[in-house]
């Protein structure tokens, strides 16, 4: 009996042994007790994850409807500006209009008062010219040359 034979021998024993008290129960429980933890740690990890991934949806949502809200308002704005400066070309115009018929009815005023002007200076001249012909000439005889020459004088004056 050799020394080798001695240790198969003891290993037996307490294999035997450690059968006897339970042992294998023991770790077959304690391993069992560490699959049901990891697998108890999977489930939650993949609870967090379905959990952040619908998180994660609901900001792209939230982000799509935000960029469409956005998109929105700004085409809102574009066609609020659009009519903004529709109306303000109107306004334009008809200020425009209003102005030259201002204007147009200012000059026809000034062309009246010129015309009445003219007339009036005309018939002035007139009287002068026949109030001075009369004194030098009461015959007549210089009332066509004196006329003339008023005529004459009025076209230069007025031109």
């Amino acid at each position: 009996m050799d020394a080798e034979f001695w240790v198969a021998l003891g290993f037996v024993v307490f294999v035997i042994g450690l059968g006897y008290l339970g042992v294998h129960g023991k770790i077959g429980n304690a391993l069992d007790d560490r699959a049901r933890k990891v697998a108890d740690e999977l489930a939650q990890a993949k609870r967090l994850h379905d959990e952040a991934a619908a998180v994660l949806d609901s900001f792209k949502r939230r982000a799509a409807a935000a960029e469409a809200e956005a998109a929105a308002i700004v085409a809102q704005a574009r066609k609020e500006a659009e009519l903004m400066s529709q109306e303000a070309q109107v306004r334009l115009t008809d200020y425009v209009a209003r102005r030259t018929k201002q204007a147009e009815a200012k000059i026809a005023m000034a062309e009246t008062q010129a015309t009445a002007d003219v007339r009036a200076a005309a018939a002035d001249a007139a009287v002068r010219a026949a109030e001075t012909v009369l004194r030098r000439d009461p015959q007549g005889t210089g009332v066509a040359a004196l006329a003339s020459r008023e005529i004459d004088r009025l076209r230069t004056q007025f031109h």
